[in-house]
């Protein structure tokens, strides 16, 4: 196989760049995508963006990062400290200056966000119908795609707003993860499908007209229903359908609006993976999908690569090193043995490294023209702004 040189991804100029509104994170799981999704939504609030993070993993890694002692579907803010690079102008500024920058992070609760909407578009006595309704409750809470969906109304919610002028999304794990991608067609299908309709013609019609439906086979289709779900299951669906009949229109509207957001210009989807078989196969996937889908794809962040400052001792000469000096201390000597441990620890690392760097070509000769940045693997578990921080100053390419 031969190797290919892809381009490099500037993230940096991807944030400073004020045409960028939304930066979506997305990889396969175990990958520090939370982690580099919090890191970037820092490092450009210290280059003077105002940013959002919006996570939609359930995990609370990023509340800790950010030491917040809890996130939710409102965003806080972040205190961090004015780190600017020296040199970087922003937002007006001195080279050198405060970067006027702001950070908040949230973490979505879908059945909150799908409250809000009902909330918003319903008058109130519609709305505390539908809230109390048992099949929405069960629908907001846990019904396939409704995470996905939400995730895109909460990103249109956001950019809406025009309180921030960047919104980083660090979406789910594993690939539902592009899941929203299909949320407004899926939703679409599920509100315009037959059994909706059919359910809600009841609450359309009446007397006479009410009975010449029921003859022409709704009574026989509701009979098998409430055989398989139960009266009471089938009259709360057709009483939730009848009441959120109205803002169904709504409901395409905005999932097509955010649809085309992600789709424009002011967008670029990062792919996360670490160099691993897997995460880069799981990467190769996403990169395939965004393509079929026009999405922006502003190139791939491998994380957690390792670099080492003595590179140029190869791991065969660092084991050689080592049995010699193994060999001349004796077999009761150990005036070299830390020497000799760190010699083989290096020799490991090296061999690591060849494997990651075998593993990656993969992924370029697959995709010549995808940008790539690498993370370095950092000493520590990243689990405050310090370490954040540290992340972000990785993407320097300065």
């Amino acid at each position: 196989m031969s190797k290919v040189n892809p381009p490099q991804l500037d993230v940096d100029r991807l944030i400073d760049d004020r045409r960028t509104r939304v930066i979506v994170c997305c990889g396969s799981g175990g990958v520090g995508k939370t982690t580099t999704a919090a890191a970037i939504g820092l490092r450009a609030a210290e280059r003077g963006r105002h940013v959002v993070v919006l996570t939609v993993d359930p995990a609370r890694r990023l509340a800790q990062s950010m030491g917040l002692s809890r996130l939710d579907n409102t965003p806080r803010p972040v205190p961090f400290p004015d780190r600017v690079p020296a040199g970087v102008s922003v937002k007006g500024t001195d080279p050198g200056g405060s970067g006027g920058g702001s950070l908040h992070a949230m973490m979505l609760d879908m059945k909150r966000t799908f409250d809000e909407i009902v909330e918003a578009h319903a008058d109130p006595d519609r709305a505390a119908q539908i809230l109390a309704n048992p099949f929405y409750q069960s629908l907001s809470s846990g019904f396939s795609g409704t995470q996905e969906y939400m995730a895109m109304e909460k990103l249109g919610q956001l950019r809406r707003a025009e309180e921030w002028d960047l919104i980083v999304v660090d979406t789910p794990p594993s690939r539902s993860a592009l899941d929203f991608l299909d949320a407004p067609q899926r939703l679409g299908r599920f509100l315009d499908g037959r059994l909706i309709r059919l359910l809600v013609v009841p609450a359309k019609v009446g007397g006479r007209a009410y009975v010449r439906v029921l003859n022409a086979g709704f009574g026989m289709v509701t009979g098998v229903l409430t055989k398989v779900l139960g009266a009471q299951v089938l009259k709360d669906v057709q009483t939730f359908v009848s009441a959120l009949d109205t803002m169904f229109g709504g409901f395409r509207e905005r999932a097509d609006y955010t649809y085309r957001l992600l789709r424009a210009p002011g967008t670029a989807f990062l792919v996360i993976a670490a160099p691993e078989p897997d995460a880069l196969r799981e990467a190769s996937y996403f990169v395939e999908r965004l393509a079929e889908e026009g999405m922006p794809l502003a190139g791939l962040v491998l994380n957690r690569v390792h670099r080492l400052p003595a590179a140029r001792l190869s791991a065969a000469r660092s084991l050689a090193a080592s049995e010699t000096l193994q060999a001349s201390d004796g077999e009761g000597g150990g005036s070299h043995a830390l020497t000799v441990a760190a010699l083989r620890l290096h020799a490991e690392r090296m061999q690591q490294s060849a494997i990651e760097h075998r593993v990656a070509e993969h992924f370029t000769s697959a995709h010549p023209h995808v940008p790539v940045a690498e993370v370095p693997a950092q000493p520590d578990d990243v689990h405050d702004l310090a370490g954040l921080a540290a992340v972000g100053d990785s993407f320097s390419t300065e």
